[in-house]
C-alpha cells in the first residue's frame, strides 16, 4: 500500500488510501427458496346410490343449476312420433330420415351437443322444435332417439 500526501498538512496522513486499480471482487448469497406445503385436500366421502333400472326414466342433462327434468324412457320415441316424423320419415326439406346411417352419418359427426342445439334452437331448414309446450329436454330425447337408430 503507497500512502502519498500532498500539501494539506496533517489531514492527509490520518485518510486511508483506496486503490482505484485494485481489481473489484463481488460476493452474491446464494438464494434460498422456501416452498411452503400445499394445504391438504379434504378427503370427499364415496356414497354409492343404487341404480335406477334404465328402462323407468331417462335423465337428460341440462344447464347448471337447474333441476334435470325426469322423462319416461320412451319421451323420445313419443315426440318423433308427434312432432319429428313429419319430416323426417319422409325427408321433407332435406331432413335425414330416421334410421338412415349414410344421411345422420356428418351430421353425427358434428357431435350430439350440436345436433341437440339445432334441433332446439333450429338451424337451415330444420325449425326451432323447443317451444312453451316442448322442454329442450324432451327436443334432446327424440335426438337421441333419432341418433340410435341410426347408429
Amino acid at each position: 500500500m503507497l500512502a502519498l500526501s500532498a500539501c494539506s498538512g496533517d489531514k492527509a496522513a490520518d485518510e486511508p488510501v483506496v486503490d482505484t486499480e485494485a481489481p473489484v471482487v463481488v460476493v452474491e448469497e446464494p438464494v434460498v427458496v422456501v416452498e411452503e406445503p400445499a394445504p391438504a385436500e379434504e378427503a370427499v366421502p364415496v356414497v354409492e346410490t343404487p341404480e335406477a333400472p334404465a328402462d323407468d326414466v331417462a335423465v337428460v342433462e341440462v344447464e347448471a343449476g337447474a333441476e334435470p327434468e325426469v322423462l319416461a324412457a320412451d319421451a323420445g320415441e313419443q315426440l318423433y312420433n308427434t312432432q319429428c316424423m313429419a319430416c323426417h320419415q319422409n325427408g321433407l326439406l332435406n331432413a335425414p330420415k330416421l334410421g338412415d346411417k349414410e344421411a345422420w352419418a356428418p351430421r353425427i359427426a358434428k357431435g350430439k351437443d350440436t345436433l341437440h342445439m339445432h334441433s332446439a334452437k333450429g338451424f337451415n331448414q330444420m325449425p326451432a322444435q323447443a317451444s312453451a309446450d316442448v322442454s329442450e329436454a324432451k327436443v334432446y330425447a327424440a335426438v337421441d332417439y333419432m341418433i340410435a337408430a341410426a347408429s
